[in-house]
Order: C-alpha cells, then sequence, then structure tokens
C-alpha cells in the first residue's frame, strides 16, 4: 500500500512539472522550461519530504500517546493490584489476629478449667481427709442416737401430739393431725427431723408407726365417746407400708377396728407417694378396702394429677399456703398458678374436688395468708395460727398406751 502512494505521488510531481516546464517554454524557451521542470520538481520533493516528516511526528506524537495511555492504564491497573494485594494482606492479618484470640481464649478457658479442675481435687482430698477424721466421730453420735431413740422407744418417752385442721372460713376444727415426739432420758424432747435419721436405716420407723398407730386408735375411740366428730390424720412411712412382718398385724388390727375407718386418714408425703412400688400401692389397696382413706402432704409441685390421686383413694391434699401464694400470678386481670397457667387460681380447688380431693392449706401463719386462701375456695386450713401442735395429757396417754408384747415385737424386728 505504501509504494503504491509513493508510486502515485511520483505520478504527481511529474505532471505539474511538465506543466510548470510547458507554460515556462511557452514564455521564456528551453532553458527556463527545465529550470522550471527542475524547480517544481524540487519544490514538490520539499513538500513531500516535509510531508513525510510532518506525518512520521504525527505518528510519533500518536504511538507516544497510545503509550502514555497503555502506561497509565498499567499504572492503574498496578495500582488496583496493590490495592487488592494490600486489602487480601489486611484480611488475612485481621483473620490471623482473631484466630491469634481464639486460640489465646481457648488456651485461656483450658487453663481456668485446668486450674478448677485442680481446686476441686484439692478440694474433694481435704473433704475426704476431713470426712475419714470425722467418721468416727459421726459413728460414735449416730450410734448413741440410736441408743437413745431405743431406749425411748423400750421406756415409753413417746409423746403424741396433736394440731388442729379447721374448716374455711367458720375455723370449726373438723380434723387433727398426729405427731410423734420423742425423749431422752433427761426430758429433751426430740424432732422427727432428728431421730428419724437414725431411725430409718435402724429399722425402727415401723416401731414408731405401731406406737402412733395405737394410740391414734385409742384417741378417735375417745373423742367418739365425747360425741366429737372429728378424724385425725395419721402418718404413716412408706417403709412400713412395704414391711413384710409389720403390714399383715397392722393390716390385723385395722380389720378389727374398721369401724373407725371413716375418722381415720392415713398420710404420706408427696415424694413417698411418688417413690411407693407395687407392694406399696397393694396395700394402701387393701387398707381402702377396709373403707380407710389417705392424705398426701409435703407438696411440692403443684401440677398434681387428680385422677391418680382418686384412684389410689386419695382424699386429701396439703399443701403449704406459702407454696400456694408464691405461685400465684397475674395476667389480664386474672390469678392464675404458675404450674398450671391452662387453670384459673380459683378453679384448682374445684377440679380437686371435682375428683373427690379436698385442698387443706398448711403453715397457715397470719391472717393475709387466711384471706388468700379463702379467695382459692380452699376448705380446710392448718397451722400455728389455728393453733400449735400440743402435747395430749399424760391420763390420756396412759390409757393410749399399746400393750408391752406389741412395742416388744417391733424392737425386736428392728435388731
Amino acid at each position: 500500500m505504501r509504494n503504491l502512494t509513493l508510486a502515485l505521488l511520483c505520478g504527481a510531481y511529474l505532471l505539474i512539472a511538465l506543466c510548470g516546464g510547458a507554460i515556462a517554454w511557452r514564455l521564456g524557451g528551453a532553458g527556463a522550461a527545465f529550470a522550471a521542470v527542475a524547480g517544481v520538481l524540487a519544490l514538490c520533493v520539499a513538500l513531500q519530504g516535509l510531508s513525510g516528516r510532518l506525518s512520521s511526528e504525527r505518528r510519533f506524537v500518536a504511538a507516544l500517546e497510545s503509550l502514555r495511555e497503555g502506561h497509565l492504564r498499567l499504572a492503574a491497573d498496578v495500582t488496583e493490584a496493590q490495592a487488592r494485594l494490600a486489602e487480601v494482606a489486611n484480611t488475612e492479618a485481621e483473620s490471623a489476629r482473631k484466630r491469634s484470640e481464639e486460640i489465646y481464649s481457648e488456651v485461656q478457658i483450658l487453663e481456668d478449667l485446668v486450674q478448677q479442675l485442680g481446686e476441686r481435687l484439692e478440694s474433694e482430698l481435704s473433704l475426704k481427709i476431713r470426712q475419714a477424721g470425722a467418721a468416727p466421730a459421726a459413728s460414735s453420735r449416730e450410734t448413741a442416737l440410736m441408743q437413745t431413740v431405743r431406749g425411748a422407744l423400750e421406756a415409753g418417752r413417746v409423746d403424741l401430739y396433736l394440731q388442729a385442721v379447721v374448716s374455711l372460713p367458720q375455723r370449726r376444727t373438723q380434723f387433727y393431725e398426729s405427731f410423734s415426739r420423742l425423749r431422752d432420758e433427761t426430758g429433751r424432747v426430740l424432732m422427727p427431723a432428728e431421730f428419724l435419721s437414725v431411725a430409718e436405716p435402724g429399722g425402727l420407723v415401723s416401731a414408731i408407726d405401731n406406737l402412733l398407730l395405737f394410740r391414734c386408735v385409742q384417741i378417735v375411740r375417745r373423742l367418739a365417746a365425747q360425741d366429737r366428730r372429728v378424724g385425725i390424720f395419721c402418718n404413716i412411712s412408706l417403709a412400713s407400708l412395704g414391711d413384710a412382718e409389720f403390714f399383715p398385724q397392722f393390716l390385723e388390727f385395722l380389720s378389727a377396728n374398721r369401724d373407725l375407718a371413716g375418722a381415720l386418714i392415713f398420710e404420706l408425703g408427696q415424694p413417698a407417694f411418688d417413690a411407693r412400688g407395687a407392694v406399696e400401692a397393694r396395700n394402701m389397696a387393701k387398707l381402702a378396702d377396709l373403707g380407710f382413706r389417705f392424705s398426701i402432704d409435703k407438696v411440692a409441685n403443684l401440677a398434681l394429677n387428680f385422677q391418680d390421686l382418686a384412684r389410689a383413694d386419695v382424699v386429701f391434699a396439703k399443701i403449704g399456703a406459702p407454696l400456694l401464694l408464691a405461685e400465684l400470678e397475674e395476667t389480664r386481670g386474672r390469678a392464675y398458678l404458675r404450674s398450671l397457667p391452662d387453670l384459673e387460681a380459683a378453679d384448682f380447688a374445684a377440679v380437686a374436688r371435682r375428683h373427690g380431693v379436698q385442698l387443706v392449706a398448711e403453715k397457715v401463719e397470719t391472717e393475709r395468708q387466711v384471706l388468700d386462701v379463702l379467695e382459692l375456695d380452699i376448705g380446710y386450713g392448718q397451722g400455728h395460727l389455728f393453733g400449735e401442735p400440743r402435747p395430749i395429757r399424760e391420763a390420756v396417754l396412759a390409757e393410749a398406751q399399746p400393750p408391752r408384747a406389741v412395742l416388744e415385737a417391733a424392737l425386736r424386728r428392728a435388731r
């Protein structure tokens, strides 16, 4: 393409020179014509050279501009690459920092765990050392307490306490709850929490229950003779219900006194009731067949299954007033129990009654508690506000003393 362009230009230059020479020949002769042709050719060659140089300069400038643009694009790419590298470096540095922090945190946690484990091991070791040193002393105290309990049973130093259970709101005594209290040789009264800690593992609970039962029966007969129609809650242990030697005699004694079935209610704690096995459940059913009824106390969970209670012939459930009031909460102007959010608090006692279970609010200490209990439609109350547990008179206690043979047989079984 470049050669063709050059040939065309040369032809154009020659034509211009010939035209110039012809004009010069007509005007001035052959010499002038030759000079004119040479001048025109020189001028054309000069112009061509200038044009070529200008063209070369333009191409050079264009090349420089293109090179400059390429340099700028390269600089921009380099800048972008540097920014990306810096971003990647920052990301990696942040990631490395986080990993370092996580590793440091995990190391700290491990150090804390190791320290806690060491402290726990030291504590357990110290406790075992102390227990090893205290075991003989504790064993000695338990042995002494066991001898005290056995001595109280053998000597008849077992008192019967009664606490009133009243109807609400009349506050008329409807029942009594019976409690056993033992006395040591000095006359100090042993509370159940103290003597049961050794009586249960020592097998003396059945003897205590036997004594309590005999006295409750005699008290009920005495009250009936006075035309006082009140019942007695008589505590019985799960161990007695499952005792293969004690329970048959227990059942035989109650069969002979089944006329008192309407006035004698046997009471178990809710934990004991929930823990009863097949043997205990069958023996409870045998008592129910004689007409005797049951009660549960020490209730810790208000979500009671009243159908199960009814099937087990439980007709009373004693619930502490502090627990009842602590469970109350008000939602949208209505009172509910936290354990039973789908049931209004005022309907709780009604649901129990529909299953044949009467609620007794125990541990009532203040008049304010009485008002709150009445709002819950609970029909019975028990607590120091209505009367503290009181010992029965010694004369009455002497009448309710069981035959010596009965007590001795119970103590022999405990040996």
